[in-house]
């Protein structure tokens, strides 16, 4: 069994010729590996939940080829999906990218709780509170200090010891 090979496997004893099939199946099969992949079969050849095409796809590691719309029979409304490179699904299956991914958003998922976690125990605590009121007397007091937007965020990670 090779990549990219189709075997029509007949029995021995069969005096039917079949070019006639093979004929018929190559004619359909030109030009097939320029096809777009629709999202299932992205799915299925990378081993891949919905929601992580969807996440990639939205992040960019997944790049889209374009857009299909089609409508459904038994559908009033036509639906509009993604498709993709097929060159560019065999390299992500080649190069093992969905495994990577994953690490990657683990460790995004932990270091966002981890973010989260210190957010509410700073507001528990009533220091979150403190801090944005600490900082508002500053810029009200000193005009000359710039409004730099988001340094309560930044002060909030730890950043700022």
């Amino acid at each position: 069994m090779e990549s990219g090979t189709l075997v029509l496997q007949v029995p021995e004893d069969d005096t039917d010729d079949h070019s006639a099939t093979a004929d018929a199946v190559s004619r359909k099969l030109v030009g097939i590996e320029a096809m777009p992949v629709i999202p299932r079969e992205v799915e299925d050849i990378l081993s891949i939940k919905p929601a992580e095409r969807y996440r990639w796809l939205k992040d960019g590691r997944l790049e889209s080829a374009g857009t299909r719309t089609i409508k459904l029979r038994g559908r009033a409304r036509k639906i509009t999906f993604h498709v993709f490179d097929p060159r560019h699904i065999e390299d992500v299956q080649d190069r093992d990218l969905p495994e990577v991914w994953r690490e990657q958003d683990a460790k995004t998922a932990a270091e966002n709780r981890r973010r989260g976690a210190q957010k509410a125990a700073l507001k528990r605590s009533g220091k979150l509170a403190q801090i944005s009121t600490d900082n508002a007397s500053l810029r009200r007091s000193d005009e000359t200090v710039p409004a730099l937007r988001g340094w309560d965020n930044f002060d909030l990670d730890g950043l700022l010891r």
